[in-house]
């Protein structure tokens, strides 16, 4: 009688965890993940070769590849070549130098709640307060929370929760991500009081709605919008004068954080001509044309501020020292990347294009670029982008370094302005990598 031989499983050949733990490789890995994770992706990649979609010989090098690329954190730093500065899917501003440095002192044990001189609790944040007050003087203080929508909320729960804030329909927005202004302030217990209509809104009315149940009036920057034509709105100099007049306080949410008029956005508010207008209270991001982390900032009135600092809310909606620290350094410290990329100069954004262009066999067009973020829609930022065939742009995206590119009529446009120089090489080699694939 004839014998079957046994027949060999070639998944007794993926090597041992043990083993795969053990490589110089994967244990220099643990230095930057935790044991649980370093074990869990060995054990994934023995079972895409159990599998049978990795030979088992090749199990080792796969799993050194892996861990050699893996990150504790999953975010992957991006070349924005997409020509939006304040680009919200990808974090909106990018942190100066000084900021991430002061984000790096602040990650240990560090002062935020200490006066080191006497040894006793020191108030929270008072330094990024003091160098928002020197940045816009106008205010008569500064209190800062944990993103712009925060600022509002409390704002308008400190002055108006059970009462009535009074608005104009053309100013009841939509946010990011589908949050409607209607509901922010809803949510703090205050009733909305519309005034106006949707393209027209009068000092009268604002006056004919204040009543002894008026918490403040609201005025809100429309975000990535414009309307135009037959169009109305009260100057917040004359609406300043209606609330003194009637002895209720004036909100003014300015959005993109500007704390000064920047001649490049004329038409965009500002912190400090909106308190010099009369503006009791004025809120704003941290994160897009302050070019610092996520924050919302209130500035105003001493008293009001004051009032919204000890409201029970304040504590939830409290900035962490990371953000402390990285707003005071955006504040205090150099040029912000967001202020630089929106003043490029657009012969050094040619002068770049053509450079790549001729490295990578692309051509140069014009390309205007965007503020992003709500701010300043419509208003155009002239510059350049190297043209480049669509089918590039996925590639760019996944590869190393990923590359956001703005793919438009059929075209992919790499556009520096918000690509920082240093990178230019980088971003070369990324685009001839991409282009061999092809």
């Amino acid at each position: 009688m004839n014998q079957i031989a046994p027949q060999h499983d070639p998944r007794r050949l993926i090597p041992r965890t043990d083993a795969l733990l053990a490589l110089p490789e994967v244990a220099a890995a643990r230095r930057r993940l935790s044991a649980d994770t370093v074990v869990e992706r060995v054990r994934a990649i023995q079972e895409r070769a159990r599998r049978g979609e990795l030979p088992p010989q090749k199990v080792a090098a796969a799993v050194i590849a892996d861990l050699t690329r893996a990150r504790a954190s999953a975010q992957t730093p991006v070349l924005n070549a997409t020509g939006v500065v304040v680009h919200t899917n990808l974090g909106r501003a990018p942190l100066s130098r000084a900021a991430v440095s002061a984000m790096v002192d602040a990650a240990g044990y560090v002062d935020v709640e200490l006066d080191l001189e006497s040894g006793v609790r020191g108030k929270r944040g008072a330094r990024t307060r003091s160098a928002l007050l020197a940045a816009c003087p106008a205010a008569g203080d500064a209190l800062a929370v944990n993103n712009g929508a925060a600022a509002l909320v409390l704002a308008t729960t400190a002055l108006a929760a059970g009462r009535e804030v009074v608005v104009s329909r053309g100013e009841l927005i939509e946010i990011g991500a589908g949050f409607r202004l209607p509901d922010l302030i809803a949510s703090t217990g205050a009733r909305l009081r519309e005034v106006g209509t949707t393209n027209r809104t009068h000092l009268s009315d604002y006056a004919d709605a204040i009543g002894p149940d008026t918490g403040c009036l609201l005025k809100v920057h429309p975000s990535n919008f414009t309307v135009s034509g037959f169009t109305s709105a009260a100057p917040v100099s004359e609406l300043a004068q209606v609330a003194r007049d009637r002895g209720v306080p004036l909100v003014v949410d300015v959005g993109s954080g500007l704390l000064a008029p920047d001649r490049t956005l004329p038409d965009e508010p500002d912190a400090a001509t909106m308190l010099n207008d009369g503006a009791d209270l004025v809120t704003a991001s941290g994160d897009k044309l302050l070019g610092g982390p996520q924050a919302g900032l209130v500035l105003g009135r001493a008293d009001l501020v004051q009032r919204l600092s000890r409201h029970p809310l304040a504590r939830a909606v409290r900035i962490d020292k990371l953000a402390l620290a990285a707003l005071e350094a955006t504040v205090a410290g150099p040029t912000a990347p967001v202020v630089e990329y929106l003043h490029a100069d657009p012969e050094r954004l040619r002068a770049r294009a053509q450079a790549l262009a001729a490295a990578v066999d692309g051509t140069v067009v014009e390309h205007d670029g965007r503020v992003g973020g709500g701010g300043a829609p419509g208003v155009p930022l002239p510059g350049y982008a190297v043209r480049l065939p669509e089918s590039i742009a996925a590639r760019l995206r996944t590869g190393t370094p990923s590359v956001l590119p703005r793919v438009h009529d059929g075209f992919t446009l790499i556009d520096l302005r918000c690509v920082p120089e240093a990178d230019d090489s980088r971003l070369a080699e990324a685009v001839r990598a991409a282009m061999r694939a092809d």
